[in-house]
């Protein structure tokens, strides 16, 4: 087994325990940043932000940690809008570090808790 499959499964493993609030999660390819709110119960998409999206046309590499953290930022701001305080962060097999992370810390300094 590979180690993404395994970082994968721990934390999906970890994600499934908690099972009252949101799940945001992010998922990353070699151009585009995904960030999507999901209601755990339903398994409905609450809401979805992505680099695709045209008020990251600015940016001139899109898949960067500038992006990341308007990712952050927009999921926050969404976040707040819907009333949600607590969310549980997915991040799919991936290393904490760089966009990942940035994504997280934004969404902390909103108020968010993760």
């Amino acid at each position: 087994m590979s180690n993404l499959k395994i970082r994968r499964d721990r934390a999906k493993a970890k994600v499934m325990k908690a099972t009252n609030s949101p799940i945001l999660s992010v998922v990353r390819s070699n151009k585009h940043i995904y960030g999507y709110v999901t209601d755990h119960k339903t398994g409905n998409t609450l809401y979805s932000v992505n680099t695709l999206q045209e008020g990251f046309a600015k940016l001139e590499k899109k898949s960067n940690v500038a992006a990341a953290e308007e990712i952050g930022k927009k999921v926050a701001e969404m976040a707040m809008k819907s009333g949600i305080k607590q969310i549980v962060f997915n991040k799919g097999g991936y290393k904490y570090h760089g966009k990942v992370k940035a994504i997280a810390e934004k969404v902390r300094e909103a108020g968010i808790k993760i």
